[in-house]
C-alpha cells in the first residue's frame, strides 16, 4: 500500500471512518483521554554506549531527544576503545540537563566475558573509578552499576542446580555488600543501580530484595535486561511480578531501569521500537537500548555525526510528548509484533498525541474523552509517518500523510489508518480547529518493492532477523538477496510510475567490502549508470543509496546487475533488501511551532488555525521556539518564518547569528519573513527568540539547498602547506582525486590551508570532508570502530579540538561542519594533532552565516 493510498483513505473525517469501520480486517486501538496514567516519563529513550565521544553523535542530534539515561563504560575502562563515561559526560549533561549517566563498572576490564578476578582486586578498581567520578564537574549526574549480568558472569546465578545456585547467590551477596560499602565510602552521595541481570529472574530477585533490605544495601534503582524476542509480550508480567515481590519483601517501590533492551531486529526500526516505548512508558520505567554493534550512533537512531535515521524521529516524537499519558488499549495487548502505542494529553497546550506502530494493514484509532472545553467545536487530527531507513540510511523529517477535522460533539472520534507498514511508526496529533475542511496533505507517491520478490539471476535469497532469529539484522520483509557476485548476477524489479516525472530510487543495500561497490543500473533494458555504494559496517548493516530517474507513466523494469554490456563490470559486491520508488517533490517541509521545542514562558493559541492541524506558540519576551530541521545535504536553504510581533524576533541557525536574522515588527499582524540559511546535512536547530511578545506559527524549509556562495578548497592544492609526514595521496573517491593523509601523530605533521578568503569578518561555517576507518580490535559481538580528532587553528590562533566519527572506509569521505571566525580577506586554517593521527582530509568548504 502506498503513501498516496493511505492519504486518500483518511483525507476526510466522517467518510473515512465509515469506510474503515466496514472492513473486517481493520483492527482497533482505543485511546481514552479521560483516563490519566501519570505524568509523561520519557524513560525509554536511553542507550547503552549511545555516545562514543564528546560530539558523536552531535549536540544537534542529542539535545532534541531530552535523554533521561545513558549507560557507558567506566572512566578509564578498556572494554571498548570509546564510550568513556567521564569523557562524554560534559556533552551529555549540556544536552540533557536532567539525564543520568549509568557507569558500567566492570567495563573497566578489557575482556568479554569479564575475566575472573578477586574481590580485593575489584574493590581497588572501584576506588579508581569513584575517584574520577567524585572529581568530575558532572558528579551528580553519575550512577554506579557495580555488576553486569551476574546470572552468567563471575557469579553464575543462572545455574539450574539449586545447591550450586545457593552457593553462588551467597557469594554474590558477599561481593555486593562489599562493593556497595566501598562505593559509599568513596562517594557518600552515590546512587547505585543493580543487580542488572541479563534476564528477569523470578528465583533470584526475591532473594536479593530480602537480603539487600536486611543488609542495608538496596540499590537506588532496580535494573535488569530485556533481550528476548518475547520481552515485549512478557514485560508487563515481569513488571507486575517484580512489584509484587517488592511489596512482599517490605521494600518501598524503587525506580526501575531496563539497562539493555531490544534485539538487533528491533534496533533502527520505528515499528519495532514503538512497542518497547509503549511497554516502558506504560509501566513508568527507564530503559536503555542495547549495544549490539557500534558505539556513538545512539544504538542506531543516528548515522554519521549529525544525521538521523528513520527511528530517530520516533524518539523525537516521544520527547515532544507532554502532560500526562492516558490509557491506550491496543488490539492485542502484550503480544509481540502487533500494533502498540502510547498517548499523551496536555490540556495546557490543548494537544493530544498518539504514537503507534508495529503492524501492517489497517487500523482505526478511536479516541474517547475528546472534550469541547479543550478542543472547541472541532478537532484536527494530523497523521505523520516515519519509515525505516536502515541502520545507516538518512531519515528525512516525517511526512504528514493525512489530515482530518472532526466534530467534538460526541466526545469520541475515529482516526482511520490504512496501508500501514510494519516497520514504520505513526504519530497522530490532535489540536483545536477553526476550520471544517483541513489543508490537504501533500505526501508524494511512494511504493516499495522487495528484492526477494523480484526476478533474480545468479543470486540467493536469505532470511534475516525474525522472531525466531531475534539477533538477526532487521530486513524489510525479513529477507534479502545476496551472493550477487558473478558476471550474470542481476535483480530485476517491475515497478509502476503513476505519472510521468522524476522519481527517487532508494536502494537498501549492504556493502562489507571496505570500499565502494557498484551495480549496473538499467531501466527498461537501457543502461543508465553505475550505482556507487559506500561501504557499510557489514553485509546486513542496511544503508540507502538514492538515484534520480526520469520515468514515463506506466510499468517499467529496473535492473541492478554485476555486468552491463554498455556500462561494463561493476566493482565489488552488495546485498539488496528492497527499493523504494518515490515521486520527487519540491514541496517545502513545514515545522509547526506548536510542536517545537521551547524555552521561557510560552502559551498556545489556535483561534486562527488555518487548517494545518496546529496553531501558534505565543512567546513572552525572552522566550524562544526551536525547530529541529532536516537538510539532505550542506547548502543554503530558503527558510520562511510565519510570525506576528510588535517587537522583533531574532533568528539563529545552529546557534549562530545569521544574515537577515532580525525579523522586524509586523505591528501584531501575522506575516512572513524569508531568509537564506546555511544548513549542514542532517539536523539543524533553527531558533526564533522573541524581543517583545510574539507569536510563531511555523518554520518552512525548502526541499533542496544551493551551494552558491560556498567556496571549496582542495587539501592537495599546491597553495597549501604540508608539514612533516603529511602527504598528498591519490584516491579515486576523493572529490579532487586526492587527499592529504598522515597528518598528526607529531606536532610537526600539519596541513595548512592558505588563502582562505572571507568577504567580511565574522562567523563562517567550515565544512570538512574527511575519511576515517580506524578500529581497535573486536569486543565479542561489537565492532570497535574509533573516531579521530584534530586540532584546528585559524590564523595561528588558539586551536579547538574537533572529533571525526568513523566512515567505515578510508575511501568514504563524510563531512563535519563547525563554526569558525574569519578575518576579512585572506585566512589560514591549520589541522594538527601532536599525539595521534588526524583523519585523511579531502577538502574544506567555507560558507558565510
Amino acid at each position: 500500500m502506498t503513501t498516496a493510498m493511505l492519504l486518500l483513505a483518511a483525507a476526510s473525517g466522517a467518510s473515512a471512518v465509515s469506510v474503515q469501520s466496514a472492513s473486517a480486517a481493520t483492527s482497533t486501538m482505543t485511546v481514552n483521554l479521560g483516563s490519566s496514567t501519570g505524568s509523561v516519563l520519557h524513560g525509554a529513550n536511553g542507550a547503552l554506549y549511545g555516545l562514543s565521544d564528546a560530539g558523536v553523535p552531535s549536540d544537534n542530534l542529542l539535545t532534541p531527544l531530552a535523554v533521561t539515561t545513558i549507560a557507558q563504560k567506566a572512566p578509564g575502562g578498556t572494554q571498548h576503545p570509546n564510550g568513556d563515561a567521564a569523557k562524554v559526560s560534559g556533552t551529555f549533561v549540556k544536552d540533557s540537563s536532567n539525564g543520568k549517566i549509568l557507569i558500567y563498572m566492570q567495563d573497566y576490564y578489557p575482556d568479554w566475558p569479564y575475566a575472573t578476578t578477586t574481590l580485593s582486586s575489584y574493590l581497588s578498581v572501584v576506588d579508581t573509578i569513584a575517584a574520577t567520578v567524585v572529581a568530575s564537574p558532572q558528579h551528580s549526574s553519575f550512577e554506579y552499576v557495580p555488576v553486569n549480568e551476574p546470572d552468567g558472569i563471575w557469579f553464575g546465578l543462572g545455574v539450574s542446580s539449586t545447591s550450586t545456585y545457593d552457593t553462588n547467590r551467597d557469594t554474590f551477596f558477599t561481593w555486593w555488600d562489599a562493593i556497595y560499602a566501598e562505593i559509599k565510602k568513596d562517594d557518600p552521595t552515590a546512587k547505585i543501580v543493580g543487580p542488572n541481570e541479563a534476564n528477569f529472574d523470578t528465583r533470584f530477585l526475591p532473594d536479593f530484595l530480602a537480603h539487600a533490605k536486611s543488609a542495608g544495601t538496596l540499590p537506588s534503582m532496580m535494573s535488569w535486561h530485556e533481550l528476548s524476542s518475547s520481552s515485549t509480550a512478557n514485560f508487563a508480567s515481569h513488571y507486575s511480578t517484580y512489584r509484587a515481590e517488592e511489596t512482599a519483601a517490605g521494600v518501598s517501590a524503587l525506580p526501575i531501569d531496563i539497562t539493555e533492551y531490544g534485539d538487533r531486529r528491533d534496533l533502527s526500526v520505528p515499528g519495532q521500537l514503538v512497542q518497547w516505548i509503549s511497554a516502558f512508558e506504560n509501566a513508568k520505567v527507564y530503559g536503555d537500548m542495547a549495544y549490539w554493534d557500534i558505539a556513538g550512533n545512539f544504538d542506531d537512531l543516528t548515522t554519521g555525526q549529525n544525521t538521523p535515521t528513520g527511528a530517530y524521529w520516533l524518539y523525537d516524537w516521544y520527547a515532544r510528548m507532554s502532560g500526562n499519558t492516558v490509557s491506550v488499549t491496543p488490539p492485542s495487548p502484550n503480544t509481540t509484533d502487533t500494533l502498540q502505542g502510547v498517548a499523551s494529553y496536555d490540556t495546557g497546550k490543548d494537544q493530544a498525541q498518539v504514537i503507534l506502530g508495529g503492524s501492517s494493514g489497517a487500523a482505526n484509532v478511536v479516541v474517547n474523552g475528546v472534550s469541547s472545553s479543550v478542543f472547541g467545536a472541532n478537532v484536527a487530527a494530523t497523521v505523520e509517518e516515519t519509515d525505516w531507513s536502515g541502520y545507516a540510511g538518512a531519515g528525512a523529517a516525517p511526512q504528514v500523510i493525512s489530515r482530518a477535522v472532526y466534530s467534538t460533539s460526541s466526545g469520541s472520534i475515529t482516526v482511520p489508518l490504512t496501508g500501514m507498514k510494519a516497520m514504520s511508526a505513526y504519530r497522530i496529533v490532535l489540536t483545536p480547529s477553526n476550520v471544517t475542511t483541513p489543508t490537504a496533505a501533500n505526501a508524494p507517491y511512494s511504493a516499495s518493492y522487495e528484492a526477494e520478490s523480484a526476478a533474480i539471476t545468479s543470486g540467493t535469497v536469505y532470511t534475516q532477523g525474525t522472531v525466531s532469529n531475534a539477533n538477526g539484522y532487521a530486513t524489510s520483509g525479513t529477507q534479502d538477496v545476496g551472493s550477487l557476485n558473478t558476471s550474470t548476477s542481476a535483480v530485476t524489479f517491475t515497478v509502476t510510475a503513476p505519472t510521468t516525472g522524476s522519481y527517487d530510487l532508494g536502494i537498501y543495500y549492504g556493502n562489507q567490502g571496505g570500499t565502494y561497490a557498484q551495480q549496473a543500473l538499467s531501466v527498461d533494458g537501457t543502461a543508465s549508470q553505475l550505482v556507487n555504494y559506500p561501504a557499510t559496517l557489514n553485509w546486513l548493516w542496511r544503508s540507502r543509496k538514492d538515484v534520480t530517474l526520469a520515468l514515463s507513466a506506466g510499468t517499467h523494469t529496473i535492473t541492478l546487475a554485476k555486468y552491463n554490456a554498455t556500462l561494463g563490470t561493476a566493482i565489488g559486491e552488495v546485498t539488496l533488501d528492497k527499493i523504494d520508488l518515490t515521486a520527487v517533490s519540491s514541496a517545502a517541509t513545514v515545522y509547526e511551532s506548536a510542536l517545537s521545542r521551547t524555552s521561557g514562558t510560552v502559551s498556545y493559541n489556535y483561534t486562527v488555525s488555518d487548517g494545518t492541524g496546529e496553531g501558534r506558540a505565543v512567546l513572552a519576551s525572552g522566550a524562544s521556539s526551536t525547530a529541529d530541521v532536516y537538510a539532505p545535504s550542506d547548502g543554503f536553504y530558503t527558510t520562511t518564518v510565519r510570525y506576528a510581533t510588535s517587537g522583533s524576533l531574532t533568528l539563529t541557525a545552529n546557534g549562530n547569528t545569521v544574515t537577515g536574522g532580525t525579523l522586524a515588527s509586523t505591528s501584531g499582524a501575522m506575516s512572513t519573513a524569508t531568509v537564506s540559511l546555511y544548513l549542514q546535512a542532517g539536523i539543524n536547530p533553527v531558533t526564533v527568540s522573541a524581543n517583545g511578545a510574539a507569536s510563531v506559527e511555523n518554520v518552512t524549509v525548502a526541499a533542496t539547498g544551493s551551494t552558491s556562495g560556498v567556496t571549496t578548497y582542495q587539501a592537495e592544492s599546491s597553495a597549501n602547506t604540508l608539514g612533516g609526514t603529511a602527504v598528498v595521496t591519490a584516491n579515486t573517491w576523493a572529490s579532487g582525486g586526492s587527499y592529504v593523509g598522515y597528518i598528526g601523530n607529531g606536532s610537526a605533521n600539519t596541513l595548512t590551508f592558505n588563502d582562505v578568503s572571507a568577504a567580511h569578518a565574522g562567523t563562517y561555517m567550515l565544512a570538512i570532508q574527511y575519511s576515517n576507518d580506524d578500529t581497535s580490535g573486536s569486543g565479542n559481538y561489537n565492532s570497535n570502530i574509533e573516531s579521530r580528532t584534530a586540532s584546528i587553528s585559524v590564523n595561528g590562533g588558539t586551536a579547538t579540538t574537533e572529533v571525526f566519527a568513523n566512515t567505515f572506509s578510508w575511501d568514504q569521505f563524510n563531512t563535519v561542519d563547525i563554526p569558525v571566525t574569519l578575518a576579512a580577506g585572506s585566512n589560514t586554517i591549520t589541522f594538527s594533532n601532536a599525539s595521534a593521527y588526524v583523519p585523511n582530509i579531502d577538502s574544506i568548504r567555507i560558507a558565510a552565516q
